[in-house]
């Protein structure tokens, strides 16, 4: 849903029926993961509205591999660089590429 543009937590909850206060605890979490990310804020009735949106990519097999290979080198870059001395940060990234159609289980070929 929020692969082609971004919604606010009121929108995205309604669409899947959620609650907003479980939606937004939700949206959080995948926002401190990276997996999306807030594109705009502004004040209704007090309250901080979010728009949040996620990184929708359409790659080849080769692209999408290459990819993962660069995401791991740049952790490994920045793994490297750290100083013990400092807050330990966490970096998390999960590529999701799913079965392109007609590989799906299930479906007819």
């Amino acid at each position: 849903m929020l692969g082609f543009q971004p919604a606010t937590i009121t929108q995205s909850a309604e669409k899947v029926g959620l609650a907003k206060g479980s939606y937004s605890y939700h949206v959080r979490l995948l926002e401190r993961a990276g997996l999306v990310k807030v594109v705009r804020t502004r004040k209704v009735r007090g309250v901080t509205e979010r728009h949040v949106r996620m990184a929708h990519l359409r790659l080849a097999e080769e692209q999408f591999a290459g990819l993962g290979a660069r995401l791991e080198a740049l952790a490994d870059e920045y793994r490297e660089l750290s100083d013990p001395s400092l807050p330990d940060a966490s970096l998390v990234f999960a590529p999701f590429h799913p079965a392109a159609r007609g590989q799906r289980a299930g479906d007819a070929k």
